[in-house]
């Protein structure tokens, strides 16, 4: 229902654009999400993003100014573009879908690896 792509093998200050392809049916109903999980730490939300998009996006403060969250609603894709990449962004990224704006966790997708070097 949710497929996540884009992760890679990155230096440090490089860019990476992660997307995550919904079904129809949960893209437009739920807030949309991404996720990071660590080696040994909690997933932890990294932004998310209004049903509809409009206006309302969220970030953690670990990534603000750095990640940006998108979504284009036809084609039901959501986008994350991180820029300036460290090391601590190293992490499995998940897409998740939900109700919820600042927690969207009813729906989630594999995760997709991203390993920033330093």
């Amino acid at each position: 229902q949710l497929q996540a792509s884009g992760g890679g093998l990155v230096q440090t200050g490089g860019s990476l654009r992660l997307s995550c392809v919904a079904s129809g049916s949960i893209f437009s109903s739920n807030a949309m999400g991404w996720y990071r999980q660590a080696p040994g730490k909690q997933r932890e939300l990294v932004a998310s993003i209004a049903r509809g998009g409009v206006g309302s996006t969220n970030y953690a403060d670990s990534v603000k100014g750095r990640f940006t969250i998108s979504r284009d609603n036809a084609k039901n894709t959501v986008f994350l573009q991180m820029n300036s990449l460290k090391p601590e962004d190293t992490a499995v990224y998940y897409c998740g879908a939900g109700r919820t704006f600042y927690s969207p966790t009813d729906y989630w997708g594999k995760g997709t690896q991203v390993t920033v070097s330093s």
